[in-house]
Parts: structure tokens; C-alpha cells; sequence
């Protein structure tokens, strides 16, 4: 009983945290600047623990990420759809600028490394990550809700199964469903994009 009763108070704390956070950037985006700025510090708290499991050896990069995240979000304020999550908004475009950290980070590398075979520098396409980012943004926003709120929940913000259940309303089937559906849809859009 203690776990069931743990585990409701976990999910209603991140019900609560995900209204408050949602409340505050809402009304910046009103122009609150009280609001706004106190958005940014809070969310800032929760973006850099995030950031410090995910980047352990690179911990004196997590405050320059943190701010390249900040900025993002910032920056693409006017996308997001209120009837989103904006955890999920936000930890996606964490994500890809995490991403983005560790592409640049692998390419420096490459360029400190002795090279052998240059061949295998020119092998793979350059990618433009910011491009990627939202082609996958479009992409995702084409898939109907119960099979887009899976796969941002479950495999880009990294939420379990019965946590994206409980906060989207969706029964824990109905959510594995979505999410392989869904990416069996994007994968095919993918496919007929080349």
C-alpha cells in the first residue's frame, strides 16, 4: 500500500508540476515578466538536473547547455500548443540540444584524433541538427494526439509507460499501442520524405 500510495503522490506532484510550470510561462507569454522570469529560474532547476545524470563527464559543459536549452525555449515560446504538455515541449527540445552537444562534441573529437582513413570522415552525410529538430517537430505534430503524447512522453522525455497513462489519460495498452503505432507511422513518412 505504501508503494501505490508513493507512487499517486509522485504522479500528483508532477500533475502539479506541469500545471505551475504550464501557468507560469502562459501568463509570460500574456506578459507577466514576474512570471516569465521565474518560469525560466524554476524550469532552469529542473533542466539542469536533468542535464547533470545525462552528462556526468561533461559536467563543467551542463551550465553552457543548460543556457543553449533556455534559449531554445525562448526562442520557440510561439510554438508551443497549450493543449501539450509543456514538460514534454521542453524536455524535447533539451533533448535535441543535448544532442546537438554531443554531435559537436564527437566531430571535435574526430578532428583531435589522428585520422587513418579520411575516407571514413566523408562516409555519412553531414546533418543540420537544428533542421532534424524540426522535421521531427512536424513530423510528430501530423500523428493524432493518443499516438503523439505516447512517443513524447515515453521515448523523448523518457516518462514510463503508467506515468504517460496517468497524465494522459490513456490506459497503459492504449499508450504502448500509440507509441508503436506511431513510430511505425513516422517511419513510414520518413521513408516516403526520400
Amino acid at each position: 500500500m505504501d508503494r501505490t500510495t508513493d507512487h499517486a503522490a509522485h504522479t500528483a506532484a508532477l500533475r502539479n508540476r506541469e500545471m505551475h510550470l504550464q501557468w507560469l510561462f502562459l501568463a509570460g507569454q500574456e506578459g507577466d515578466e514576474r512570471a516569465y522570469r521565474t518560469f525560466l529560474s524554476e524550469l532552469s532547476g529542473h533542466l539542469r538536473r536533468f542535464l547533470r545524470t545525462r552528462m556526468q563527464r561533461q559536467s563543467g559543459d551542463i551550465e553552457d547547455v543548460l543556457q543553449e536549452v533556455l534559449l531554445a525555449v525562448h526562442n520557440a515560446r510561439h510554438t508551443y500548443r497549450v493543449d501539450q504538455p509543456l514538460t514534454a515541449w521542453v524536455f524535447a527540445i533539451a533533448r535535441y540540444k543535448l544532442m546537438d552537444f554531443f554531435r559537436a562534441r564527437s566531430r571535435s573529437d574526430v578532428f583531435n584524433d589522428a585520422l587513418d582513413d579520411t575516407a571514413e570522415l566523408f562516409a555519412e552525410p553531414e546533418l543540420e541538427p537544428a533542421q532534424a529538430s524540426r522535421d521531427l517537430s512536424k513530423l510528430l505534430d501530423e500523428l493524432p494526439d493518443r499516438q503523439r503524447l505516447p512517443i513524447m512522453h515515453v521515448k523523448l522525455e523518457g516518462l514510463s509507460v503508467t506515468e504517460t497513462a496517468k497524465m494522459t489519460g490513456l490506459s497503459e495498452s492504449a499508450v504502448k499501442i500509440g507509441v508503436h503505432r506511431g513510430l511505425k507511422a513516422l517511419a513510414a513518412r520518413i521513408r516516403g520524405a526520400r
